[in-house]
């Protein structure tokens, strides 16, 4: 049951905001999210998606997430789902949004993915990150601006979760001179590229086909970065079809050797999963490093 301190606070909220939406508010729990609760409600003949979980567990998280959902919508190249209403009640923050009615995918869906994708990927800043820090998962993601992107994946991303690894006695010293050695060849393996707004989490878990049987992309981790982050993102835990590739790399071509990279840039959210979830991860890991 959803906490009666948000229930208060979506009531007002919806009298206020929205008061053609009459009668109680109706909840159905929803499965699938590791991290917080999720339901999706109705409110007279709409359906929205809610997500809460105790404030001071992750601090602005919801607000986060919420910044980059908009983010992506602004672009209107791919469809999110639409911010609605976010918030603190009592000991909770909760995250309103709209629900994505499932629908079957179009026969040309993963064509139609990798075009909108490269089109999200041809917005561009000066420099790589972001004007605020945000989550991967659960984890706190620093998004401090860089000007060129090898300092800014060293730096900001594997540097802070090894230091993170380390010192939970996830990883061994070995480990850590390995990664010491590969930051030292990263230079010779990434392309300098201009950066671009990227999901930032781009697996299969993270999109849904929504009821014009399109993609709708869920729980950002977004900062101006590497096209090829959301690409080797998409390569983990199963994979996107053969056809996603093939379209998106005409629609922006890869400079040569992407596949090879892929695993590089896969660190970073491989080595998240070592900090959230321990040792069962690390071996992936230890593949990409014990090269170096």
């Amino acid at each position: 049951m959803i906490p009666q301190q948000i229930l208060n606070s979506l009531n007002d909220f919806f009298t206020k905001q929205l008061s053609h939406l009459k009668g109680d508010i109706l909840q159905h729990s929803l499965s699938g999210g590791s991290i917080n609760e999720a339901f999706r409600i109705t409110k007279g003949k709409e359906r929205f998606f809610l997500k809460y979980n105790h404030a001071d567990l992750y601090p602005g998280m919801f607000e986060k997430e919420a910044a980059g959902l908009k983010m992506l919508h602004t672009t209107g190249e791919i469809d999110v789902p639409e911010v609605i209403h976010f918030g603190n009640s009592g000991d909770y923050s909760f995250l309103l949004l709209t629900y994505i009615e499932q629908g079957k995918e179009k026969s040309n869906f993963w064509m139609e993915f990798a075009k909108q994708l490269a089109a999200l990927h041809s917005h561009k800043a000066p420099q790589f990150g972001l004007d605020y820090d945000n989550y991967m998962g659960s984890l706190y993601q620093h998004n401090t601006f860089h000007n060129r992107w090898i300092n800014f994946f060293i730096q900001e991303r594997l540097e802070r979760q090894v230091r993170l690894a380390r010192d939970r006695g996830n990883i061994s010293s070995a480990d850590v001179s390995a990664f010491e050695r590969l930051y030292k060849k990263l230079e010779e393996i990434f392309p300098e590229t201009k950066p671009s707004l990227v999901h930032g989490d781009l697996w299969s878990g993270n999109f849904m086909i929504n009821e014009n049987g399109l993609p709708s992309l869920i729980d950002p981790a977004v900062y101006y970065g590497h096209p090829e982050v959301d690409i080797a993102m998409s390569t983990l835990f199963g994979g996107f079809a053969d056809s996603f590739y093939e379209t998106y790399n005409q629609s922006n071509p890869l400079e040569k050797g992407w596949q090879q990279r892929l695993d590089y840039y896969n660190l970073y959210p491989l080595m998240i999963h070592v900090n959230l979830f321990g040792e069962s991860y690390l071996r992936a890991v230890r593949r990409i490093i014990q090269k170096f």
